[in-house]
């Protein structure tokens, strides 16, 4: 422990030197200088070092995970405490001195009591990791803010000048420091200083050189004046030094507590305060969701910022209650401390007795530091603030971003700190909605032709849906549809069906896949209503899918009440609204010629439209449907005549695919069993043991492949006409799929058994068979494919 200690000095006098650095350049700004406050340098000293001893014991004994983290009072709340000063000496009145002291020493404390409550709830909800989620730009932009604050709270600390004076600046101040010669050198020298310390930074890197810096101008200047022979009080009624009756407190560093006198609270300036208070408690709140990640990154130390926000809170809850101000733990000088050598506990605990023992001392030193010197340290924090914001930034945000950082900073510059913060949130919804607007909702927009259904069917079916799915169009949404993406979509839905495309391009069905869509907000609901009420003038179907009826955008539809219009269908896959669309074409042919039944679908996929089978004769999407068919089903129709089984379920399942003679079907039909097969009837499931392949003769089979456990049952039906498990059954590889009975089949089975036989008995006759089987399998897996690359 001992040899633990002594290693730790310098690292102790290292962390000292920058909590008196920090102590001199925000203590004493933390009171407006001008009217009551004025002469309160030294009081806000006092509550710098109060807060900062509280925080580091807190984190030593456990409050931080961090071994030698270094506590400290929260700096940048400095301008909120100028506003909440200023708006309780406003309201009491500047006659009333040690109730506007009071008061404000009271509304300090409440922002650190609030500030800790907040930190122990949000740790003990677990909400750290939430809280970083905070645009980040935002707060660079309240940085910067902050740097600009004390740039100008430099030019009135170096001039002695009215803490309000350039709130905001005018040109009567802006004449004031420059036109006076003796005004001209005080903030000048102290901004020369602050550049000339950042350009040598800039060079070496060293941590000892920041603070050794600031060391050695007093030094120079008390050499100065011992060989010019000065006298300090009439350097002190120049402003060189700090005015001693401001500075020095006649009952020590805890003369503040005697303001703490129920009697002198004034509780409705203090209500007042609240706004203020909670922009301050917003800002607080985002700091060390953000400082405590980087340090841990920094320091190559996994921590829990759960855990800190609880010690972030007893440290805050400790001080308020004790009567000082917010704190936090600090990124650079806990960095800097763990490098010279305190990374342990003791060094932390050392830290505390040593600070505290700075503060016990008192603030009559502070009458004796050069003004130059605080000016310096404030312009160089500043300096520092303002190229975080402006300068680090200009490569690593979007011009959106940036001009929100800028705007902030104006904001609170020219008007108020919170007015800035609010400023900042609103600029960045706005910038947020058009970005997002300018997005791509629209994934895509194909034709249907370009993707089928995963239905097997006949060849000259599916060669006939393959025409006239022309007039499906299919567009595909993705993202949160807003009232700033849905003026694409709506102006593509409506371009569909413009009159100059109509006769060379009908349209009978418009798919909307809204399978992307996390969200959909009422102004794009009511826009899908309008959209719907166009196309229905048209006599145009506009079917939903990717929708559950419970989900977030089926109930934003629902709401919307467009699943009651006239000519709307939604379906919970783009596969279930093609399918539906097709036995829509398929049935409206047959009806159409009435030559066959209906051709078999799902019974809850089988809705009746009757506007689309009232479509007038000789319409543009009549002619070119009976076209379509002529050229496909029809031609299937006038050459099949009327054959027996299974012959005439070969010729749907083969003849499209190759040009097969008569007698070659005639002669493999006596290889094939007939079974009828009732619902619900498995034929085989994933893994089994091939047993030959079936064609569908009727009723309606059901596929399911599983191609892992993370990804969603893909479903493919077979019809009349239509093979099953022939790759498996030709291959003799296990079954890839499970196949079940979803209604009422026949089927034509080849057995492993039967085709044997057949490469026995007729060889040339068997491997005609696996080459039409092949084709046939081959489109099969293409449109499986297609409909796979769709989703």
């Amino acid at each position: 422990m001992a040899k633990m200690a002594i290693s730790s000095i310098p690292a102790v006098i290292f962390g000292v030197l920058l909590n008196i650095l920090d102590g001199l350049s925000y203590g004493m700004i933390m009171f407006p200088a001008s009217g009551v406050f004025t002469s309160l340098g030294g009081m806000g000293v006092s509550l710098f070092f109060l807060s900062t001893v509280i925080s580091q014991i807190v984190y030593t004994l456990g409050g931080s995970q961090f071994a030698g983290a270094n506590g400290s009072m929260m700096i940048e709340t400095v301008p909120f405490f100028h506003i909440i000063a200023s708006t309780i000496e406003r309201e009491i009145g500047q006659v009333h001195v040690r109730e506007v002291i009071a008061t404000t020493l009271v509304a300090y404390a409440l922002s650190s009591v609030l500030t800790g409550l907040t930190f122990l709830l949000l740790g003990y909800l677990r909400l750290g990791v939430i809280i970083g989620f905070f645009p980040r730009h935002i707060l660079v932009g309240c940085i910067g803010g902050v740097g600009v604050f004390l740039v100008l709270t430099g030019l009135t600390v170096s001039t002695r000048l009215p803490s309000d004076a350039l709130d905001p600046p005018t040109w009567d101040t802006v004449r004031y420091l420059t036109k006076n010669t003796h005004i001209l050198g005080q903030w000048i020298l102290p901004l020369v200083l602050a550049i000339l310390m950042r350009v040598i930074t800039s060079r070496w890197k060293h941590q000892l050189i920041f603070p050794t810096y600031f060391l050695v101008i007093p030094v120079v200047f008390y050499v100065i004046v011992i060989a010019a022979g000065l006298d300090l009080e009439s350097l002190r009624g120049d402003g060189w030094l700090f005015d001693s009756a401001g500075t020095t407190e006649a009952g020590g560093w805890y003369e503040f507590y005697t303001y703490f006198d129920l009697g002198l609270i004034k509780w409705m300036p203090l209500w007042n305060t609240l706004p203020t208070q909670f922009a301050l408690l917003f800002f607080n709140i985002l700091h060390p969701p953000l400082n405590v990640p980087a340090l841990s990154v920094s320091l190559n130390q996994d921590i829990d910022t759960n855990k800190e926000l609880v010690g972030h809170g007893f440290s805050n809850l400790i001080s308020g209650l004790l009567g000082t101000v917010p704190n936090y733990l600090v990124y650079v000088n806990t960095l800097m401390f763990y490098r010279v050598g305190g990374g342990s506990r003791v060094a932390g605990f050392m830290l505390a007795l040593a600070t505290l023992l700075i503060m016990m001392i008192g603030t009559a030193p502070v009458a004796y530091i050069p003004v130059v010197v605080v000016g310096a340290l404030i312009f160089a924090l500043g300096i520092d603030l303002i190229k975080e914001a402006l300068w680090d930034t200009r490569h690593r945000v979007s011009w959106t971003e940036y001009v929100t950082i800028v705007s902030i900073m104006v904001t609170m510059t020219v008007w108020d700190f919170v007015i800035g913060v609010l400023f900042g949130i609103i600029v960045s919804c706005i910038f947020f909605v058009v970005q997002n607007s300018r997005r791509r909702s629209i994934r895509a927009c194909y034709s249907g032709n370009a993707a089928m259904s995963t239905v097997r069917r006949p060849a000259a079916h599916r060669a006939y849906i393959h025409e006239v799915s022309k007039q499906t169009r299919i567009i595909q949404l993705q993202g949160f549809l807003f009232f700033g993406t849905i003026v694409h979509v709506e102006e593509k839905l409506r371009s569909m069906v413009e009159d100059s495309n109509w006769r060379t391009d009908p349209v009978r069905f418009i798919i909307v896949d809204l399978t992307l869509v996390p969200g959909v907000d009422m102004s794009s609901a009511e826009a899908f209503v309008r959209v719907q009420r166009l196309l229905s003038a048209k006599g145009v179907l506009l079917v939903f899918c990717g929708v559950e009826s419970e989900s977030a955008v089926g109930k934003a539809l629902a709401n919307s009440r467009i699943f009651e219009e006239k000519g709307v269908e939604f379906f919970e896959s783009l596969n279930d609204a093609l399918e539906w669309t097709e036995n829509e074409y398929l049935g409206t042919w047959f009806r159409l010629q009435r030559t066959e039944s209906m051709p078999v679908a799902f019974h809850e996929r089988r809705r009746e439209v009757d506007r689309f089978h009232d479509t007038p004769a000789g319409s543009p999407r009549e002619r070119c449907l009976r076209d379509a068919a002529n050229r496909t089903i029809a031609v299937e129709l006038g050459s099949s005549g009327i054959t027996p089984e299974p012959l005439n379920t070969l010729l749907k399942a083969f003849q499209s695919h190759d040009e097969n003679d008569h007698d070659v079907l005639v002669r493999l039909s006596n290889y094939f069993t007939r079974l009828s097969l009732p619902p619900g009837h498995v034929l085989w499931d994933i893994g089994d043991a091939p047993d030959g392949l079936c064609i569908v003769e009727s009723g309606v089979l059901r596929a399911s492949y599983r191609f892992g456990s993370h990804s969603r049952v893909v479903g493919e039906s077979m019809v009349s006409g239509s093979l099953a498990g022939e790759l498996s059954g030709l291959s003799g590889l296990p079954r890839n799929a499970r196949v079940a009975v979803e209604r009422e089949a026949v089927v034509w089975w080849l057995r492993g058994e039967a085709l044997r036989r057949l490469e026995r008995e007729d060889a040339g006759l068997a491997w005609t068979f696996v080459r039409m089987v092949l084709k046939a399998a081959q489109v099969d897996a293409d449109v499986l494919l297609a409909a796979l690359a769709s989703r």
